[in-house]
């Protein structure tokens, strides 16, 4: 898939690694609409973004209204050939915390933005995708999911964000074998420690510390580096079914 051709809709556009994917895209000739919950990010973030950015307001755990939203994007774009899953909350939290057990509501919270909200966007854009016109290898649309490096080795503090995280990962070769028959791509990026707006707050000695745990190179990622990557994914039609890490090589401790 060229990228001029692209039309996508990218929840939790409005900031972070979504925003990030947004503006590459964009440059390349794409259009895009933002899902985000924050309305006030996500109308500032279109406009800036240019006449080939729109939001909607989407809450990606409630299912009818991703029917709806994705839906009427798809309208509001002239179609629908891809949908980047970029939304998603950290849910940190011991199992058994200073307070008592981790309350169900915080695991399920979780649970229901990252994995039920990928899988919310991933059938409703799907069940779209499946009747465009078909082209090289029959490809009619692709959908990437972000996963996260916590999938495979959860720290302390992070069995609900690991759960969720390792659920899209599980996820992702089953519906890319069942949407095989209608051309659409199922992939997964898995990103490390990224520079997003969570870490602008930290001391330096803790960002410096953070750096220093990442083999090669020994820094943060950068949004734009994910950015690539979807792009490279969304390019490349003989990925499919598969997770990749950027990561610059760092294996998550403990804590």
């Amino acid at each position: 898939m060229e990228l001029n051709n692209v039309r996508a809709v990218i929840t939790g556009g409005a900031s972070g690694l979504g925003h990030a994917l947004a503006q590459h895209l964009l440059s390349h000739g794409a259009v895009v609409t933002l899902f985000d919950v924050n309305a006030e990010k996500g109308e500032t973030a279109a406009a800036a973004l240019g006449g080939n950015a729109r939001f909607m307001k989407v809450d990606v755990s409630q299912e009818q209204d991703v029917l709806a939203a994705v839906t009427a994007a798809k309208d509001a774009m002239g179609g629908l050939n891809a949908a980047i899953n970029c939304a998603g909350i950290l849910g940190a939290g011991r199992v058994l915390g200073k307070d008592g057990p981790m309350p169900l509501s915080q695991f399920e919270t979780t649970v229901r933005v990252n994995l039920i909200g990928s899988f919310n966007i991933a059938k409703a854009a799907a069940s779209l995708m499946q009747h465009n016109a078909p082209g090289e290898d029959g490809e009619r649309g692709v959908i990437v999911n972000t996963a996260s490096i916590a999938a495979f080795e959860g720290q302390i503090g992070q069995a609900a964000y690991s759960a969720s995280k390792g659920g899209v990962v599980s996820m992702t070769l089953p519906m890319a074998r069942e949407f095989a028959r209608i051309g659409v791509r199922v992939m997964t990026v898995a990103p490390g420690v990224f520079h997003t707006p969570m870490v602008d707050g930290m001391p330096p000695a803790v960002y410096d510390s953070l750096c220093a745990q990442v083999p090669y190179p020994s820094r943060l990622g950068k949004p734009e580096e994910f950015a690539a990557t979807v792009a490279f994914v969304l390019q490349n039609r003989y990925l499919n079914g598969g997770t990749i890490r950027v990561d610059g090589a760092i294996r998550l401790q403990p804590k």
